[in-house]
């Protein structure tokens, strides 16, 4: 259980103790405060425990005096020791079974080993809990009977109140666990999926998507949601909606996507990665950027996508979209650059693009050692395809100061064998002389490692 975040009100410097406190004085003086209301005294209804109460509502913040000191979790069993302090039973009892009898909180020496339940403080953790959990299950129980009644209306409505009924769906499965689990017990997934078509509006579209990207989908609904029209209807909104409804779609496409050997044509389409080149390139929504990368890396680890992703003006685009980009996102970036530079339209993209070889060999030992691993390899493919070129272009970048760092440093022995291979054969078609005058090095260290 995860530990427990004790509240910051002044009860924390209280000491409980079953002589003096009881539970009108508790909620007197807000203990059993934060709109718990009137202690419920007869639980006759329902039988209720403690210890599934305690787990069921492991996030809420927990009051001070409630927690075990040597655990830092909520006491079922609180017991006093003779200096006042109280502890869980089995934790205090564990203490003294490795031969220590101090008081863990004060480290006095105890004079009296015995433990005195405290039936007040108990009573106060229960009826606390109880509160809590009942007024979680009321409101669960709320949550689940307007889905319901939600997927009822939207079996029925049509238009604007389609619409408002999507929305409010998708803002109650957003906000809450059980109301996911309701749209999928009562059949709520096929339903919702089944309102995408040819015919959809943008509006009811988007509002679709934004409630499917919050549910777990089976085979068979994703099979349903990568059928042309569907997938059709999803490219246009990822192309035209909000921003929050191009992440939607996104994430919605990335989702369908998993545990797919294959691409259709359709999610492959030129419009589907036009419209992920133009979100990844939103640099005000970082977490679009990361989206939109990660869901094109998905769709290039298939072959026939490449040469697509080429013919739409790729390479340029996310070459100039590395600076200032974070670790994660350039990992991408380069991840996808070098696919393209396995096919031969990439090679050449990445050759034209005169902002390529500056951009990368700025990049190698500056951000993480994936990423100079993935730069090492594009500019090695490159300069191969191209020596004469390409060669000289990467020199006057600064490339030769920047590879013999590399040699130099404590990274992986492969990045400094690929290191010295792009060295050298940068250096082929120049004479000594005029190579290490190029570089701008000395020829002790141009040829440290040649």
């Amino acid at each position: 259980m995860p530990m427990y975040q004790p509240s910051t009100r002044r009860e924390a410097d209280m000491k409980l103790d079953s002589q003096v406190l009881d539970l009108e004085t508790a909620v007197k003086d807000g203990i059993l405060g934060g709109g718990c209301g009137v202690i419920p005294t007869d639980f006759s209804s329902e039988k209720l425990d403690l210890k599934l109460m305690i787990e069921e509502l492991e996030f809420v913040d927990v009051p001070t005096v409630f927690i075990c000191p040597i655990s830092l979790e909520p006491m079922q069993d609180p017991v006093t020791l003779c200096t006042g302090q109280t502890y869980e039973r089995s934790n205090i009892l564990k203490w003294f079974s490795l031969g220590r009898y101090t008081c863990p909180t004060t480290m006095q020496e105890l004079w009296d080993d015995s433990v005195t339940p405290n039936k007040t403080l108990q009573q106060l953790i229960f009826s606390w809990f109880s509160q809590k959990y009942l007024a979680m299950k009321k409101r669960s129980e709320d949550v689940q009977g307007r889905v319901k009644e939600i997927l009822e209306n939207l079996k029925k409505v049509k238009g604007q109140a389609r619409v408002q009924a999507l929305k409010e769906l998708r803002q109650v499965v957003q906000a809450h666990g059980i109301a996911k689990k309701t749209v999928v017990e009562n059949g709520g997934v096929g339903l919702i999926s089944s309102l995408l078509g040819p015919y959809t509006t943008h509006a009811v579209g988007s509002e679709v998507i934004g409630v499917l990207v919050n549910l777990n989908l089976i085979s068979n609904i994703k099979s349903d949601l990568l059928q042309p029209a569907k997938m059709s209807l999803m490219v246009d909104i990822l192309n035209e909606g909000s921003f929050e409804t191009k992440l939607n779609c996104t994430r919605l496409i990335t989702m369908l996507m998993e545990g797919n050997d294959f691409v259709s044509e359709n999610v492959a389409s030129l419009s589907l990665l036009v419209g992920l080149l133009r979100l990844a390139k939103d640099k005000k929504h970082q977490n679009g950027v990361l989206a939109g990368l990660s869901l094109l890396k998905v769709l290039c680890s298939h072959e026939q996508v490449r040469n697509s992703f080429v013919n739409v003006g790729a390479v340029p685009q996310l070459v100039e979209l590395m600076p200032g980009l974070n670790n994660e996102c350039l990992e991408l970036v380069l991840y996808l650059l070098e696919l393209l530079s396995n096919i031969p339209e990439g090679r050449l993209a990445l050759k034209d693009c005169p902002l390529t070889i500056p951009n990368v060999v700025k990049l190698l030992m500056k951000a993480s050692e994936n990423c100079t691993q993935l730069a090492l390899s594009i500019l090695y493919v490159i300069c191969k395809f191209a020596p004469e070129e390409c060669a000289s272009l990467a020199l006057d970048a600064g490339l030769a100061a920047k590879l013999l760092l590399v040699i130099q440093s404590g990274c992986n022995p492969v990045l400094k064998q690929r290191s010295a291979e792009l060295l050298k054969l940068c250096s082929l078609n120049y004479t000594t002389t005029i190579f290490i005058s190029k570089c701008n090095l000395t020829r002790t260290s141009c040829f440290l490692e040649l």
